[in-house]
């Protein structure tokens, strides 16, 4: 196995980058708590899912960086992060996660504002007098 393991993911403007390496299943965010970045338990869980799938979580120490975006953003592609480095270390981890849609990139972005409209697609109001 490699030294360290590294990756990237991304969601609308969020950006995550995932290195993994050999330890004991310490996980921070941005140099620090894992909990106080993420506090709720549903998130967390949803970040560490692809671990549990193919492997425990107790094997390797994580540092994410995220930044932009918000929660939501920032989780999924954290997800995606840690999915595409554990890819990296072994090809034979990518169908199980395939299957499951840990290594789908939601490229989904927000829609540009238009000029003579008030948003993306909404109109001014319509006034007949």
């Amino acid at each position: 196995m490699k030294q360290q393991l590294n990756a990237t993911g991304r969601r609308k403007t969020a950006v995550a980058s995932v290195y993994l390496q050999p330890g004991t299943g310490k996980v921070s965010v941005n140099n620090g708590k894992f909990e106080k970045h993420f506090p709720l338990d549903l998130q967390r869980r949803t970040i560490l899912s692809p671990l549990e799938k193919v492997s425990s979580p107790e094997k390797y120490d994580i540092f994410i960086r995220v930044k932009g975006g918000g929660i939501e953003g920032q989780m999924i592609a954290a997800r995606l992060g840690i999915a595409r480095a554990l890819v990296s270390e072994d090809e034979t981890r990518r169908h199980d996660l395939k299957t499951l849609g840990f290594l789908t990139r939601d490229s989904r972005k927000k829609e540009r504002q238009k000029y003579g409209l008030a948003g993306a697609r909404k109109r001014f109001q319509f006034s007949k007098r």
